[in-house]
């Protein structure tokens, strides 16, 4: 795993009303600061990748539909320096993940339905300035086939 990344497993409390989960507390420490939270949802197929940020850690979780996570370590002094790590997330696999700034990352909406991704960040989103770098879902740098592998 990529230095620095943290995944936390759900535990769905489930009875004949349906279910709770926790996201995240404050006390587990796995953000520095709490500074926003927003939601998007993406359509069966989508790529949203590649974007890191310089001074922004990001909490994800995908409360409906499923996604398959790309993570790519940029940070130079990194000991998991030019790692990638892939991620199955959302209704299949009920986890929360850390993403350390420097880390790139990036999903595909996996299966035929949308999939929702709730995240929390660390600092606000700020339009003049936005800490969001950009790398194309294909960079050979990162170099991830995004196709799917028949097993």
């Amino acid at each position: 795993m990529i230095e620095g990344v943290k995944v936390k497993r759900l535990t769905k409390h489930c009875d004949d009303r349906g279910f709770f989960a926790e996201i995240f507390r404050d006390s587990e420490g796995l953000l520095e600061s709490f500074a926003q939270a927003s939601v998007s949802m993406s359509y069966p197929g989508v790529i949203k990748a590649f974007h890191y940020h310089d001074h922004q850690d990001d909490l994800w979780y995908f409360p409906s539909g499923n996604a398959q996570v790309v993570l790519h370590d940029l940070r130079e002094g990194s000991a998991t320096f030019g790692t990638t790590d892939v991620l199955y997330m959302g209704e299949e696999n009920p986890i929360v993940l850390l993403i350390p700034k420097g880390v790139a990352h990036g999903y595909r909406v996996l299966g035929n339905t949308p999939a929702t991704i709730v995240y929390f960040t660390s600092t606000e989103y700020d339009p003049k300035n936005p800490d969001e770098k950009r790398i194309p879902f294909d960079d050979m740098r990162i170099s991830f086939d995004w196709t799917t592998k028949n097993r």
